[in-house]
Order: C-alpha cells, then structure tokens, then sequence
C-alpha cells in the first residue's frame, strides 16, 4: 500500500480520539483527518456501559459519538479494528496493521488504557471478563440472566459500578477486593463503610481485604479461590481493577514519559507535532498546581476537543477542570478536583452518608468536592477549588447548596 498523506492523524477511537475530531473541524474545516481506531466500534461513550445501558436509559445504538454518515460528511477517514505498529516522528510517519503507511502533520496520541490483568492461576481462563469496551458489555449483557451468579474482582469505579447493575439486574453478586471498604481511594472511611453495608443490605456479598488467588473453570461456571480461603462458584467472572496508560508508542518513539505521556499546556508532547490527550496525557492541571493523569470521562472529552484545535492551530492552554459522576444504588454524586482518600475531608451532609457535600482539603484549602445526591453544583466547587483560600468549618458549612 502507498504512502498517504493526512493533515492530522488520531491514534485512538475512544472519547478523546473522537472528541478532537469535533475540536479540528471547529478550527479547520478541509484539513485531511485519519481516525485509527483498535476497535472494530467508531467512539462511543463509555458510561453507559456500567450504568444507563443496564437499566434500559440508554440504547448501544445511542452511545456513539456519531454515525458513519458524519464522519464522511466530515471528510474524516476512519480505520476500525486497525492497530498502529510503528511510529516514527522524526520521518513523521507510522505503519499500521492494515498494512498501511501514512504520513502526518499534526498527530494526536489518544490511546487510552488498557485493563489491568490479575498475575495468578487461570488470570487468562477463556471467559473472564476485564471489563471495559463494548464488546465487554455486549457479551456480558447477554450472559447476566435474572438468577445467574456473578463474582466481581475490584471495588473501585468500575468494580463498584458494575456489581451494582447486576444486582440490579437479579443476579448473585459476589465483590472481593483488596481494600478495607468501597472506593477506598476516593471515598473517606465513614463513606466508603456506609456504602458498604448498603450494597450488603442489597444482597450483595463482599469480601473486602481480600483477594483472589487463583480462578478455576468447569462445566461452563468459574470457581474463584481467594487469600483468605474463600472458594466461590458462579456463572460470570468480572474483573475491574483499574487501567494501564497504553504509552507502547510513545515510549518506542523516545517521547517524555510521566505516569503517561507528558504533555505540556497545550497538550504537546515533548515532541511538538505530537499530542496526547485522555487516559494517556500527563498534563499540568493549573487549578492543583500540580501535573495529573486523570482517567475520566469529561476529561476525555474537554481533552480531546482541546487538543484538536491545538492541533489546528489554536494554541489554547488547556485549563479545564474536569469533574467525573457515579450512580451506586440510590447513591449518585458528583467530584471534581483532586478528590484523594489521604487528603483531609470536611463533610457537610443533609442527611448523613447520603445528601451533602464532602471537602477534600490540603493546608485548610479546597482541592476537590464531592456532591452527594447534590445536583448541578459543579461550577460552584471549580470556583472554591479556584480561589485556594484556606476555609475552616464554618465557612465550608452552606458553601455549596
């Protein structure tokens, strides 16, 4: 296959990689685009996967940024289920699976993370779910039937997420993870404990401070045995235990590597024809004064269409602070900021454990908010994060209504 020649080249179809699309065509509306996807799937959202698709609010059909149509109406060429096998920057060119060899301008790394894998006894079996793409929902959608059983590996985002719409769902849900309680690394202690025994007084079985050891699999049902001797049987085998930056080209291509791919204020790696954004990008967030690799969504995306229009010119720095949501059971909220366990926190709850805000604070000052069951008070914890202003008690008491 011959060369060909792109304005901008995306590797990564998820919500950055298809966001700085949109962020390109707001600033340039002829550039040539290549999207390089590894999924055979155009970019689609990721939160339904653990939340409104299990509960019938949403539609797989509903969850794609956009359809076929747009994209070539877009002029934008897009490679599904397409690797890329080689980069080079100084040549400004990269090999790619489908045996083609393109050329680039501007190139944005958009490659997200990959699932991490458990290192033990049958952490390969056939079956077990790493869950994270479409297709993981797909497969596991079309298994969870109402009475099957279900062992969930991980209490963090995706562990806790997911434990909750199969219970919901009427299966027998079994959690074991290493920490003390739920989201341990995110929630504060008397949190993370009451959330607990709510999924306890669900049905759900957790086996907290514990891990699995090995996996078995026979007659189609997978037997998971753990560190404290625990022996469980069940129909489904999920595991959620967070995410590695996938940084392989970066790193063959010599680009600065810092818990990710450093970039700077623009979104430029120490390469500057080269951008990453997303899951991958280690960037400076100004409001923390600090540089941070964040995982979520709204990040993705705020990231991705930034990017893009760097990419075409623009030459914005990034300052968004983006924020991220969950839904446990009846317990929804909403964070932004630097929402760490080990921080410092003030609650000011309506009703205990349940309806108000929580304060994550270093030196007496806000560095994130947590609203529970709290709705559209995001901007209002940006700007108390913002003002960095040392706050007691009573300041942080009604601060966020």
């Amino acid at each position: 296959m011959a060369e060909r020649d792109y304005r901008y080249v995306i590797i990564g179809g998820g919500l950055a990689g298809g966001s700085a699309v949109e962020g390109i065509r707001k600033q340039d509306a002829d550039g040539s685009i290549l999207l390089i996807c590894g999924e055979k799937h155009l970019p689609y959202d990721r939160p339904p996967l653990t939340k409104k698709l299990w509960f019938g609010k949403k539609q797989v059909e509903e969850i794609f940024l956009h359809d076929q149509q747009w994209y070539a109406a877009h002029g934008v060429d897009a490679a599904l289920a397409t690797e890329v096998t080689s980069l080079d920057p100084a040549r400004r060119t990269l090999t790619a699976s489908n045996g083609g060899t393109y050329r680039y301008d501007k190139l944005l790394l958009a490659t997200g993370g990959t699932p991490r894998r458990l290192d033990i006894p049958g952490g390969d079996l056939d079956g077990i779910c790493y869950y994270r793409y479409l297709d993981d929902y797909l497969k596991t959608r079309s298994a969870a039937a109402e009475g099957k059983s279900a062992v969930v590996v991980g209490g963090g985002f995706i562990g806790s997420e997911i434990a909750a719409a199969l219970n919901i769902n009427k299966l027998e849900v079994t959690m074991v993870y290493p920490g003390p309680y739920l989201v341990d690394r995110v929630f504060p202690e008397y949190l993370g404990r009451a959330l607990q025994e709510l999924y306890r007084s669900r049905g759900v079985a957790i086996l907290s401070g514990d891990a699995p050891t090995s996996f078995e699999k026979a007659g189609g049902r997978f037997l998971t045995t753990t560190r404290n001797g625990k022996r469980i049987e069940s129909d489904l085998l999920i595991v959620g235990i967070g995410i590695v930056p996938t940084m392989n080209l970066a790193q063959a291509a010599g680009l600065t590597i810092e818990n990710g791919v450093a970039v700077n204020e623009l979104l430029q790696s120490s390469t500057p024809d080269i951008y990453a954004a997303g899951d991958v990008a280690c960037f400076p967030y100004q409001a923390l004064g600090k540089r941070m690799r964040v995982e979520h969504w709204d990040n993705a995306i705020n990231q991705g269409l930034h990017a893009g229009r760097n990419m075409a010119g623009a030459g914005e720095p990034f300052t968004y602070m983006p924020y991220f949501f969950s839904d446990l059971f009846e317990f929804g909220y909403e964070a932004v900021g630097d929402v760490n366990s080990k921080l410092e926190t003030f609650a000011d709850w309506h009703k205990e454990n349940d309806t108000g805000v929580i304060y994550y604070l270093s030196e007496g000052k806000v560095r994130g908010a947590m609203m529970c069951n709290v709705w559209e008070k995001v901007e209002a914890a940006r700007e108390l994060i913002r003002r960095g202003e040392r706050m007691s008690p009573d300041h942080l008491r009604g601060a966020i209504r």
